[in-house]
């Protein structure tokens, strides 16, 4: 709560003067004391402890901000914006109409804080403090439009991601990537070879308020300048996904900010606009991740995804951790079998690839199967031993992942004939694949097919790719959802927003 301190809380205002600065940059308690009479104090507490002050003086149409001060522990968190905004607001009601103060010009953060509210640089003062610092002297202007307004059409938008097992939480202004901060929990998989959603859930918990600390920190940016805030409704791990949901829905509500319950996967694919801008019309997109492997036809990313095709058993990641699995390799086994794969032979084996003889196609022109090829794996290694015949792990990873690619993108080339188009999108953790972008790249190449794909930081699971989708659909004037929406773990991907 903000409210306007009085005398009688100094001892309040010189605990918090001593906690934020040192010795020599306090104000003493008679320079405090002496502050109460032209000045009026307003301060904000949290469970009865004054957390942040600020003090003014009105003189005519100018307004003086003296001092303004934040615990360290309150820092981040929209708590120095909020006061100030309030503070602003009673010295317009008292005939202000601008705000003058100065800053000691190595205070890069004050400086930042004050830019970002509309203050602009009019003078310096040489030499102004005893430690013989400039001062900058700034100005605002009480009438000026609200930063929100100013940044319309580029949104400041926070996006949580927690679908499966990577705390995401991303800041972006419009297409501009402020902040991606990530906290994985596969550490805590390993020993089970597998997600395990129960797990999942509890790092979750530990990790989302870390997380976004970190990248509020990171993007320098405070709560309460937000315009949305977008989170991961579907599809994904229920637990999981709850857990990211109720964080925002609780940021959403306290800011008094829009909330977007977005679509994962299609986050998948709104993540390259952060890379290349916005997308040609239509696009084709392929999804290759742990739990999904997907063709998309992409007319509009806020609104119109038409699922062309999808895997009908395994998807690509789970071919690749069971694979990794039976040939006693680490878990998680895409990147191992990637590595294994550089050093092998693609052509050592020719393993089957599903659904793409003349019969297959008719029904499943665009669709994926890989647990006929996990199983093929399997038996040929179980005969190599029944034989005891030495088994090259590196040729046997090669000739998989060669299995795999070679599937994945005959069908994405095919599909973007389908579509009349020459632009096709690679998105997911598995595009982050070495053989799997080579080889995409040649047959595109060789089509007239330009690939976008995002940088491998970008593949995975994050909240980049949850607050671009949301900054999008704050662009398009799409509505925000309710704060009442559910977590979908089935969520179809023609739903962009719930």
């Amino acid at each position: 709560m903000i409210r306007q301190v009085s005398k009688t809380e100094l001892p309040d205002i010189l605990v918090l003067e001593a906690e934020c600065f040192p010795p020599g940059e306090q104000w003493s308690p008679t320079a405090w004391n002496d502050e109460f009479g032209p000045a009026t104090v307003f301060g904000q507490y949290a469970d009865g402890r004054l957390i942040a002050v600020a003090s003014i003086v009105v003189t005519a149409d100018v307004a003086d901000l003296r001092t303004i001060a934040v615990t360290a522990s309150a820092r981040h968190r929209g708590i120095a914006t909020a006061l100030l905004h309030h503070v602003f607001d009673w010295a317009a009601t008292q005939g202000a109409r601008r705000v003058l103060l100065e800053v000691d010009d190595h205070n890069i953060p004050a400086i930042k804080l004050y830019q970002k509210l509309g203050f602009a640089e009019i003078s310096l003062r040489h030499n102004y403090y005893p430690n013989h610092h400039d001062a900058l002297v700034m100005e605002y202007s009480l009438s000026q439009p609200s930063s929100s307004s100013a940044r319309e059409g580029n949104p400041l938008v926070l996006g949580i991601e927690s679908s499966c097992d990577e705390t995401g939480v991303g800041i972006v202004r419009g297409n501009e990537l402020l902040a991606n901060e990530v906290a994985s929990s596969v550490e805590l998989h390993v020993r089970f070879g597998g997600v395990v959603p129960e797990v999942a859930s509890r790092a979750h918990l530990q990790a989302i308020i870390p997380t976004l600390r970190r990248a509020l920190e990171t993007a320098d940016v405070d709560l309460t300048e937000l315009d949305a805030i977008a989170v991961t409704a579907g599809p994904g791990l229920m637990g999981a996904l709850v857990v990211g949901l109720s964080a925002a829905k609780a940021l959403a509500a306290v800011t008094n900010k829009p909330l977007y319950g977005v679509n994962h996967l299609v986050g998948h694919v709104a993540v390259d606009l952060l890379e290349h801008g916005p997308l040609p019309q239509p696009t084709a997109a392929l999804l290759v991740s742990g739990g999904h492997s997907s063709l998309l036809a992409v007319r509009d990313i806020t609104g119109d995804i038409t699922e062309l095709g999808a895997t009908i058993d395994d998807a690509a990641g789970e071919a690749y951790d069971k694979v990794a699995r039976l040939l006693g390799l680490a878990y998680p086994g895409g990147p191992v079998i990637d590595r294994e794969a550089q050093s092998g032979n693609p052509k050592a084996i020719r393993f089957p690839r599903g659904l793409t003889t003349p019969k297959d196609l008719e029904k499943h022109r665009f669709d994926y199967s890989f647990s006929g090829l996990k199983t093929a794996v399997a038996r040929w290694v179980e005969t190599a031993r029944l034989e005891g015949r030495e088994i090259s792990i590196p040729d046997v990873a090669a000739s998989f992942q060669e299995a795999v690619c070679d599937v994945l993108t005959a069908k994405a080339i095919d599909a973007c004939e389908y579509l009349g188009t020459e632009h096709l999108l690679m998105g997911g953790g598995v595009a982050a694949n070495s053989r799997l972008r080579a080889l995409l790249e040649e047959r595109a190449r060789a089509n007239g097919i330009t690939v976008r794909r995002p940088r491998p930081a970008l593949c995975t699971d994050n909240g980049a790719m949850i607050a671009v989708l949301g900054a999008a659909c704050v662009s398009a004037g799409r509505p925000p959802s309710t704060l009442d929406i559910g977590a979908n773990p089935g969520l179809a991907v023609q739903q962009v927003l719930v």
